[in-house]
């Protein structure tokens, strides 16, 4: 797996303009990867990984598998939506099925591409959406309380479980705080989950900034950064205009474009890489003579439920996992060469799969 990220925004942000960027780039991917479009409003692309071409290259892999993102392009929201305005009883159905929100920040003045507002304030723009959504988790949540508050009367231990977490969310949703901030242990996170709520995703806050911006910043996304950095989110500054003319263009001319305008990388892997760690996502591979691969796992995972991601055969009949790492591999030149220098390790069900891990799995059926 990778993430699926849902991209939202008021209207007139850039969002759309940078989902067609961000499929683009997956068009002009296919070439070398596998690649498909869900849906006109859902598209996948491969996540950059340098390490996968050099495992191939050392297996003589006849073909790379990197592990891939989805972007869900969510219809844009307006004020009222938690009430059905605009398209916000589609938008909130939406939106539960992703992993994380990447929120569309307007953070560039055009005369003429006008502001739903009538102004350009990326913070209140935040505070739009983010208030829609914990109106929305405050009526699901409201709605659930009489149920809940009778199985518990009667001694359901689960439902007085649920409605303590529930009203923990309630108490900071009505202070005006994201279900996000809900202190909770570890062995409640799944019912938090379940609760399905929309102010408990991660949010990645995408400042869309005009050209000359795009290196730096600006006033507007500097806002942006801090109040990120506040709420323990994260923060990525990009030129939707920019990634779409990137989107086209060759590698090497990428390359080029990319170093005129004083930048390293793309948005998009900008993008990508703060999302992998805002998720806490890491990558392990497989590689052999059919295919080098990259495996997207939660960090922490164990060794018997990553390979679980490859099968659930790999999972239930697990045995051990030959282990090498990334460093070690490349050092001795391949599986090989790393057998032999004693840098292969044998793994149980114990082991926490660390990134950059090259495995084979042994199970039985």
């Amino acid at each position: 797996m990778g993430f699926k990220c849902g991209i939202v925004g008021l209207p007139n942000v850039g969002k759309s303009t940078l989902f067609n960027a961000l499929t683009e780039t997956a068009a002009a991917q296919a070439a070398n990867y596998p690649f498909c479009t869900i849906e006109p409003n859902v598209g996948e692309v491969a996540v950059p990984d340098p390490r996968l071409e050099t495992l191939a290259r050392l297996a003589k892999s006849a073909a790379i598998v990197p592990t891939r993102l989805t972007f869900v392009d969510i219809a844009g929201l307006v004020r009222g939506a938690s009430k059905g305005e605009g398209l916000g009883n589609q938008f909130l159905a939406n939106i539960r099925e992703v992993d994380a929100i990447a929120h569309v920040v307007r953070c560039f003045e055009d005369s003429e591409v006008t502001h739903v507002e009538g102004r350009i304030d990326p913070i209140a723009d935040i505070e739009t959406i983010e208030t829609e959504l914990m109106l929305a988790d405050l009526e699901s949540l409201e709605r659930r309380v009489d149920g809940l508050s009778k199985k518990a009367k009667g001694g359901d231990k689960e439902s007085r479980e649920t409605l303590d977490l529930v009203n923990r969310a309630l108490a900071l949703l009505r202070d005006g705080k994201p279900a996000r901030l809900t202190e909770r242990k570890p062995e409640e996170e799944k019912s938090f989950r379940m609760l399905g709520l929309l102010t408990s995703l991660p949010v990645l806050y995408v400042c869309n900034v005009d050209e000359a911006a795009a290196a730096t910043g600006n006033a507007f996304s500097q806002t942006v950064e801090e109040r990120a950095k506040a709420e323990s989110a994260a923060a990525v500054v990009i030129s939707a205009k920019i990634e779409a003319e990137i989107a086209v263009l060759s590698r090497d001319d990428r390359n080029d474009y990319l170093a005129a305008i004083g930048l390293k990388e793309t948005g998009l892997d900008r993008l990508i890489a703060a999302g992998y760690a805002l998720l806490h996502l890491v990558t392990y591979f497989t590689a052999g003579p059919k295919e080098a691969r990259a495996w997207t796992i939660t960090q922490g995972t164990k060794a018997p439920r990553a390979a679980g991601v490859i099968h659930s055969d790999f999972e239930q009949g697990f045995i051990r996992a030959e282990t090498i790492s990334y460093a070690d591999y490349v050092a001795c030149g391949g599986e090989a060469g790393a057998r032999e220098a004693g840098k292969m390790r044998l793994e149980g069900k114990d082991y926490v799969v660390q990134d950059g891990d090259v495995m084979h799995f042994r199970f039985a059926t």
